[in-house]
């Protein structure tokens, strides 16, 4: 029986995942970063934060067409602070304190991004198969990433054809060696927090590889695709 559901507009404010549960609003970006270096040793840095101009949130990289503002690296040799030191991570953040914390990928995890309708879609079918799991992220873009083991950038697209999908007919992201992903609390610009839809916790400490998520999150990608064609023809 599939399970019903509910559309989620491009961009939302207050969204809540199915199941969903996020650390206390009142941790700050350093309370997140330390937590992120002693409980689960993964490598944290600081990106740009908001700022209030005339009113508005601006990022700090003054850019004013900036698509992720607050919500990226800050200098183009971000690799360079990369840290995962609880020591160093509060020196990071004492020195810029609403700074963005970002987990860089190709380490301790990669991650699988998908649209957040794809994603709850996926969610939901993964749990109830119960298909290990690993944290799931939620961003105001109306985007999900998945975490898993290291080395999913390189194998997923092989995966996809053996499985007769087409890695570029999917909107199914990988990020690697080289890339980053946003983590909680950090905000994206009016549009609000990234959050946890599946928290970091004891249960899902071991990542599942790649292969054990993908089939489903194909699955999920093509589902919303079709959705959408039959929505916008009419039927």
């Amino acid at each position: 029986m599939e399970e019903t559901r509910t559309r989620t507009p491009a961009v939302t404010t207050q969204r809540r995942i199915p199941g969903q549960r996020t650390a206390p609003p009142a941790a700050s970006p350093l309370e997140h970063a330390l937590r992120y270096t002693r409980e689960r040793a993964w490598d944290v840095f600081p990106g740009t934060w908001l700022e209030t101009v005339h009113g508005a949130p601006r990022c700090t990289c003054a850019d004013p067409a900036c698509p992720a503002p607050g919500a990226h690296p800050a200098r183009p040799r971000w690799t360079d602070e990369t840290t995962g030191s609880a020591t160093t991570a509060r020196h990071l953040w004492t020195t810029a304190p609403r700074a963005a914390v970002l987990l860089p990928t190709g380490r301790a995890f990669d991650a699988l991004e998908v649209s957040e309708t794809a994603g709850c879609l996926a969610l939901a079918r993964l749990e109830r198969m119960a298909a290990p799991l690993g944290p799931v992220t939620s961003s105001p873009d109306a985007r999900m990433t998945f975490f898993v083991l290291p080395g999913a950038a390189a194998t997923v697209p092989h995966t996809l054809r053996r499985l007769g999908w087409s890695p570029a007919g999917l909107d199914l992201r990988t990020k690697g060696e080289g890339d980053w992903v946003a983590a909680p609390p950090t905000r994206l610009g009016a549009r609000g927090p990234v959050q946890w839809a599946r928290e970091p916790n004891a249960a899902n400490r071991w990542l599942p590889g790649a292969d054990d998520l993908v089939p489903t999150l194909a699955y999920a990608c093509t589902r919303e695709a079709v959705d959408r064609t039959l929505a916008a023809d009419g039927t």
